[in-house]
């Protein structure tokens, strides 16, 4: 599945300026395509999470470094394949059993958790970054359904048509008259998670 930079900016949590700079300086480029039209991949998304919550305790120098000493180490899978964190202004990454300290003292252990990243969180502006699984309670994402692309719970009924229905005029309660799978309150999460999505429109092309 192929993300539009708007749905990445939107699932990831990240600006589409954040985006558009950590791509101008190889801070992180997208794994599909890095020109235009630009595409993230799901994998990709989960890795931007990463950087969006470990910016909320520490500096993109450090996520640089960070990054920089997990490749040193022998570590060049996806970003998304490894759990960072940061901890008291370091980042670390768990490896195997090992926790690994990638800014201060590299090779040295501690202790965190990663699920944070992947669940709701806050950022410091008090922007709310939805659980990348479940954006809202009856939209999910789900990299084996679609590849990814965000749909109504339980169905394979992409979210924006049914935005599209409610946006049209078409009350949520009679959306089911279309999509027998989809009820009201999912029509609704559906119309509100389009609307959060269209609230991350695009920057100007740099």
């Amino acid at each position: 599945m192929a993300y539009t930079a708007q749905l990445t900016a939107a699932l990831s949590g990240a600006s589409m300026r954040q985006l558009g700079y950590w791509r101008r300086t190889a801070a992180f480029t997208p794994e599909i395509r890095s020109d235009r039209p630009i595409f993230y991949s799901f994998r990709d998304i989960a890795a931007l999470r990463a950087f969006v919550f470990l910016r909320q305790e520490t500096s993109l120098q450090s996520i640089r470094t960070a990054i920089a000493s997990l490749r040193g180490l022998g570590e060049l899978e996806h970003l998304s394949r490894y759990k960072l964190v940061a901890n008291g202004g370091t980042v670390i990454v768990r490896l195997g059993d090992d926790v690994v300290d990638l800014v201060r003292l590299p090779g040295h252990g501690l202790v965190a958790d990663f699920s944070e990243v992947l669940a709701e969180f806050t950022m410091a502006t008090g922007a709310t970054v939805p659980n990348l699984r479940r954006p809202r309670p009856h939209v999910t994402v789900d990299p084996a359904m679609r590849g990814g692309h965000p749909v109504i719970a339980g169905t394979r009924v992409p979210f924006e048509l049914v935005a599209g229905l409610v946006e049209d005029g078409v009350a949520p309660e009679d959306v089911a008259l279309f999509y027998p799978g989809v009820d009201a309150a999912a029509a609704r999460d559906a119309a509100d998670f389009a609307l959060y999505v269209a609230t991350h429109s695009e920057a100007p092309a740099a």
